[in-house]
């Protein structure tokens, strides 16, 4: 299984924004029927006791029943995640202070693939059926990259981007998916700021597109245009993934074994530190993120592991010498010489280090984190 992310025509913005209005107000009536009994009893209310209560909803609110079905499992289902007794709540209203993106699911009953077409020489579009309540059906079409005939549809979520443009994310199942194969080679990855990822043969990635668009986001938000904001800030997002994306999918076709030290974003971004926007910038979890589901699509090992002193440690004499650099005083220190004579590059030799710390858990037969 994986998910396609699809966009859809502009001109079904309005309609699916007027539908979000009503998933809406089912979540927000199964958030607080589900607090309410949980201060009452003291026990969380599942996916399947919140059906009782939508029973018959969907005429009323125009959408199909295993449309709210679906809120109610997402919503049981973040509540566990979170561990929360009650959720944040929902509105598409444009006078709100925190408004909520536009979020619409189905199950596969209520989908159907009526037809993909070629339209120029490369560009597919497709046109999916999707059921409402009342025997409505909703026809959407969409920008098909991926060609949705040769796939077989689960689940579809329409979701909506800080633009108000509109996205189809299903999950399919190819018919005929082979599996793609990774390479024969190892590698360790240190995750930095100056560099947000360093692997021990010496490929870096460079992100820091926040910082590259710092001065055309301020002249933005000081003239109040907050449409040129939210587009500045889609290309940052945009750029950012295409980065990471193209980095995991090298790294994964030419190794068998990658591992990546267990460096956590929240020691960077406290009150003590001035080093947020940098480590957002960085994006560590979604690195992280790409290499776990590319290297199980591949077959590859992706681990990650303790990279406690992999910085201090020599790559070649496994020795921490007084000259390595140590503490957040150390930062600025890019490179050093061990007393063994060896010269280091300050993220090349951790890199080294984290993928010794993954061959020797391997050899000695110790999960990964």
């Amino acid at each position: 299984m994986k998910t396609l992310k699809l966009r859809l025509k502009d001109k079904h913005a309005k309609q699916l924004t007027a539908i979000s209005g009503s998933v809406n107000f089912v979540w927000n009536y199964v958030n607080e029927l589900s607090f309410k009994h949980l201060r009452r009893t003291g026990k969380f209310f599942s996916a399947y006791d919140l059906a009782e209560y939508t029973k018959g909803s969907g005429e009323f609110l125009r959408l199909h029943s295993q449309t709210i079905q679906a809120i109610s499992e997402t919503h049981a289902k973040n509540r566990k995640q979170f561990k929360k007794a009650k959720l944040r709540w929902r509105t598409n209203n444009p006078k709100a202070k925190v408004k909520s993106l536009g979020w619409i699911p189905f199950k596969k009953s209520a989908i159907k693939h009526l037809a993909t077409r070629q339209s120029g020489k490369k560009a597919l579009k497709s046109t999916i059926q999707l059921s409402l309540a009342s025997h409505q059906k909703l026809i959407i079409e969409l920008f098909d990259s991926y060609n949705l005939s040769l796939y077989q549809i689960n689940t579809l979520e329409l979701v909506q981007d800080a633009r108000g443009r509109w996205y189809a994310c299903i999950t399919v199942k190819a018919q005929n998916d082979t599996k793609a194969q990774g390479g024969k080679g190892q590698i360790g990855i240190d995750l930095g700021l100056k560099e947000a990822a360093t692997t021990s043969d010496g490929d870096t990635l460079t992100v820091k597109q926040t910082q590259k668009w710092a001065k055309k986001l301020a002249i933005a938000g000081r003239a109040k245009n907050k449409q040129r904001a939210q587009a500045i800030h889609a290309k940052i997002k945009s750029t950012r993934q295409d980065l990471i994306h193209k980095f995991t999918t090298k790294l994964v076709r030419n190794n068998a074994l990658i591992v990546v030290g267990d460096v956590k974003s929240k020691s960077f971004t406290n009150k003590k530190t001035k080093l947020a926007k940098s480590t957002y910038d960085a994006s560590w979890f979604e690195l992280k993120r790409q290499l776990d589901y590319k290297c199980k699509h591949a077959g590859c090992r992706f681990d990650i592991v303790n990279e406690a002193y992999t910085t201090q440690t020599c790559s070649s004499c496994r020795q921490i010498s007084d000259s390595s650099p140590k503490g957040r005083t150390g930062l600025r220190i890019r490179e050093w010489t061990c007393e063994c004579g060896v010269t280091h590059d300050r993220d090349i030799n951790a890199a080294k280090n984290i993928l010794a710390v993954g061959l020797d858990r391997l050899a000695e037969g110790i999960p990964s984190f």
